[in-house]
């Protein structure tokens, strides 16, 4: 899995209880994945289609720094499936895991279209063909 994005956790993303509010912690992990998407989907109208259960295993605190992890798992016709997970850079402890994020390819008129991807490919790789 590669984490690529780092958030620091500051006093506008906590709750009442003074840990990260989910809602936002849900709104990186959903911004990040479709990131991840549009660069290997090559289309920047992709949308979340579905998300499975979401584990929140710890609760970081004001000024910890938490690093998002993406995994493409499956290409399907039209979608790329994806697993997330997030843990505090510095202690590595985990803090949530998600097993299936599904994102849909669109075409111009907005419905699923076939993407023809298959695996996992780098920027890097496309600009040298």
């Amino acid at each position: 899995m590669n984490f690529h994005t780092r958030k620091w956790v500051k006093p506008e993303d906590l709750n009442p209880n003074e840990t990260l509010f989910g809602g936002r912690l849900l709104a990186w992990i959903d911004e990040e994945a479709v990131i991840y998407a549009i660069i290997q989907l090559e289309n920047k109208h992709v949308v979340t289609k579905y998300v499975s259960e979401i584990n929140f295993i710890s609760a970081p605190r004001q000024g910890d720094i938490i690093e998002l992890g993406i995994e493409a798992i499956e290409f399907g016709r039209t979608s790329l499936t994806m697993r997330c997970e997030v843990r505090n850079k510095l202690t590595r402890e985990p803090i949530l895991s998600i097993d299936k994020l599904v994102f849909v390819n669109l075409g111009e008129d907005g419905k699923p279209a076939a993407h023809g991807k298959t695996e996992v490919t780098y920027v890097k790789d496309r600009l040298e063909e």
